[in-house]
């Protein structure tokens, strides 16, 4: 018989989601296409927006949209929410996609975003990333540092 508080536990790990770590995060970002010179960028944007909660969900946007995952992506314009709210679905992909731990379709999202918007689409990069960010060199083998 398992304790009551041991159920609880679980119960309460698997809500909140998975945190991802600094290192494996740029390790995924670089793996899946992001540049090395943006990481520290994504990994500020990330701490910033989510805390590395593959789970993370905001939902008190003023206009009643919800943001989703690592990333933080909006339900108005980006995924396409369960409830049949309106939007545009600009990534091609449910919400609920964006909350999993296997962060492909995210990161693929974000590039996206990226790529329509730049970073300043992002409320936690204008708000915290314009100095200092973290360094990933630490992350990587020497034969990544000097490509792409």
């Amino acid at each position: 018989m398992w304790p009551i508080w041991l159920l609880v536990l679980l119960t309460l790990s698997l809500a909140t989601g998975r945190q991802v770590g600094r290192c494996s995060l740029a390790r995924q970002l670089y793996r899946y296409g992001m540049a090395y010179n943006e990481l520290p960028d994504w990994l500020c944007l990330v701490e910033g927006e989510s805390s590395f909660n593959t789970k993370a969900i905001n939902p008190s946007n003023v206009d009643g949209s919800v943001d989703w995952g690592l990333f933080q992506i909006n339900d108005r314009y980006w995924c396409k929410p369960a409830d049949g709210r309106p939007s545009n679905d600009l990534c091609r992909l449910p919400c609920r996609l964006l909350l999993s731990d296997d962060i492909r379709y995210s990161i693929a999202c974000a590039k996206y975003i990226r790529k329509q918007q730049g970073f300043s689409a992002w409320v936690a990069w204008n708000n915290r990333c314009q100095g200092v960010k973290p360094n990933v060199n630490h992350c990587f083998r020497r034969r990544h540092r000097n490509s792409g």
